[in-house]
């Protein structure tokens, strides 16, 4: 196996372009200085010292940078993953207790062994049993819901670790009294500061432009004083190498919601490394091999203190605007975290935690999708529905119910639209050999002795009642008058044992009434599937047709040279009993 197949990362960067070293160190200094208060505030989302963020901003980026083949993709901690992560060991340990950060660190590995294992057995595929409303409807709930987990810091006030926003809105009502106000006006202004410099532009760091005005501010008025929380001692030095503790027990525990952060992860990873991939044409982007970059960063990470990461929107968004052109950019950023890490963690002392939960409000906002729900209340209700019951299932019954039930919800659709498939009566265009619905184009010609039928999906069990369904209700439509059938099997891909047997009862029914059965547009291993049964070993060739326009012909000119009989019977082709 090459080694541009293994990493990648690696094999870019051994041919490495000197003229995009400058834009790769814009970039790289850009998103470190963007990661290191983002990366604090993540950990405290997902129930962790603010230093955890730092160390999970490190050693995964490094790995992901040699493995990954995203050149732009900026990978570490990000809202949604650290919510998630904070929903499910939250049940298990008390949020930044020994117990609870060994079980993040568990959960890390597991997260990576997962995604490692899908890439190597190629299952990127099962992301897509998560539908867009679904991963819409979960993260705009997720996005209030971690909103609503930061009002404590933001209000200065004590509120109940809940991840039902409902009792938490309750609970800051209650004590709307109580507010702190210097350091409720604190976080407004880093809000309104952050979005302001977002407003003139994104490459701009606007968050540790809040975070260094706030910590002046706090030190300069002596807020901490006054009762303003502040960070305090940020551990000086790199993360140790750990060992993740492990034992059935705590496997078994955390497997759930390591799965959900598998696909959940990946699948924001991945849509934002396709966009950007999009956007740049010039690297090939492996969805399976991504996995693998994923895996081995979290495992990595996982043996240094590291909490399950993944690619972000917002800081990929500014990675690229600030000129990313390779992974170096990525390694850059890790490089510049260390640093801070081994010299710079004492800067952070006085940083107010109001300001933190002003990074991530600011950050979720744009994760609450009103747009998509619009756009599908116009376009697709069934899809609206799906986002509505998602959205509604996060926020009233949870993270992990609001998953599982937007799962159930995708997997229902698709048995749903795989069961109940469009189907179509054709009829010929005037003056030409082309043949279309009979219900969208009014002018073609229809005629009662021919049925042309188009059913819209490949045949198997799930909806082979359905197409004789559908048969039977426009045979009956035709009366007596009907002497052919033409299936137009363009659409039909695939066709299993209990679907052939239906064709079988089908033709057999069709030969006892008279009717001539005519298969137009088959494709080989359909064709090959069909002629393999006994059934239709009996037919000759002239019933396979490349056209529907050729099977009418033989139809025509067979009934020129015969006049067939007609029969008064049903025509409704039963199965047989």
């Amino acid at each position: 196996m090459s080694i541009d197949r293994v990493l990648p990362g690696l094999q870019s960067l051994l041919h490495y372009d000197k003229r995009d070293l400058k834009s790769d160190i814009a970039a790289g200094l850009t998103v470190g200085v963007m990661l290191i208060p983002q990366g604090m505030a993540y950990a405290m989302i997902a129930g962790l010292d603010p230093i955890y963020g730092l160390y999970a901003a490190t050693i995964p980026i490094l790995l992901y940078a040699f493995f990954g083949t995203s050149r732009q993709l900026a990978v570490g901690p990000v809202a949604m993953v650290s919510l998630l992560t904070a929903s499910g060991v939250a049940v298990l340990a008390e949020a930044g207790s020994e117990t609870y950060i060994g079980y993040v660190l568990l959960l890390a590995f597991m997260v990576g062994l997962i995604q490692l294992l899908m890439g190597v057995f190629r299952l990127g595929f099962l992301v897509n049993f998560l539908s867009h409303p679904v991963i819409s409807g979960f993260t705009s709930a997720a996005a209030i819901i971690i909103g609503a987990s930061q009002l404590k810091h933001l209000l200065g006030i004590p509120l109940p670790k809940s991840h039902y926003v409902h009792e938490i809105f309750i609970s800051a009502f209650q004590q709307i009294g109580n507010i702190h106000w210097q350091t409720f006006l604190l976080g407004l202004g880093g809000i309104a500061l952050i979005l302001i410099i977002k407003r003139i532009s994104r490459s701009i760091p606007g968050q540790i432009i809040a975070v260094i005005m706030s910590i002046l501010v706090v030190s300069v008025f002596n807020l901490d004083m006054q009762g303003v929380k502040i960070v305090g001692d940020v551990p000086q030095g790199l993360p140790s190498f750990q060992m993740p503790i492990l034992d059935l027990g705590s496997l078994n525990s955390l497997l759930p919601i390591a799965l959900a952060i598998s696909l959940v992860s990946y699948m924001e990873s991945i849509a934002v490394a396709k966009a950007m991939q999009t956007r740049h044409k010039n690297y090939k982007l492996s969805p399976n091999q991504e996995l693998v970059a994923l895996g081995i960063a979290n495992i990595g990470g996982a043996f240094f203190q590291s909490y399950p990461v993944t690619g972000g929107f917002s800081r990929t968004a500014v990675n690229d605007q600030a000129g990313a052109k390779t992974t170096l950019a990525s390694i850059i950023s890790a490089v510049l975290v260390l640093l801070t890490l081994l010299f710079l963690t004492d800067l952070f002392y006085k940083m107010p935690n109001a300001i933190l939960a002003a990074v991530i409000i600011v950050a979720v906002i744009g994760l609450i999708d009103v747009k998509e729900a619009i756009h599908l209340w116009h376009t697709h209700r069934i899809d609206f529905w799906m986002l509505i019951a998602t959205f509604l299932a996060t926020l009233m019954l949870g993270i992990e119910k609001g998953i599982l039930i937007g799962v159930a919800l995708s997997l229902v659709m698709v048995i749903f639209q795989s069961s109940y498939p469009h189907h179509a009566e054709l009829g010929q265009v005037p003056g030409t050999d082309f043949y279309r619905n009979v219900n969208r184009f009014p002018e073609v010609k229809v005629r009662r002795d021919i049925l042309i039928l188009r059913f819209d999906a490949s045949l198997f069990f799930g909806n082979s009642q359905r197409f004789r369904d559908a048969l039977n209700e426009y045979i009956d439509q035709k009366g007596t008058s009907l002497r052919a059938i033409v299936l137009n099997c363009e659409s039909i891909n695939t066709i299993d044992s209990t679907a052939l047997k239906m064709l079988e009862e089908i033709l057999e029914n069709a030969e006892k009434l008279n009717i001539s059965l005519f298969f137009s547009s088959v494709k080989g291993p359909i064709r090959d599937r069909l002629l393999h049964s006994p059934v239709f070993q009996g037919l000759s060739k002239d019933h396979f047709f490349m056209s529907i326009q050729e099977a009418v012909k033989y139809f025509d000119d067979q009934k020129a040279g015969n006049s067939l009989s007609h029969s008064h019977q049903s025509y409704v082709l039963q199965t047989n009993k």
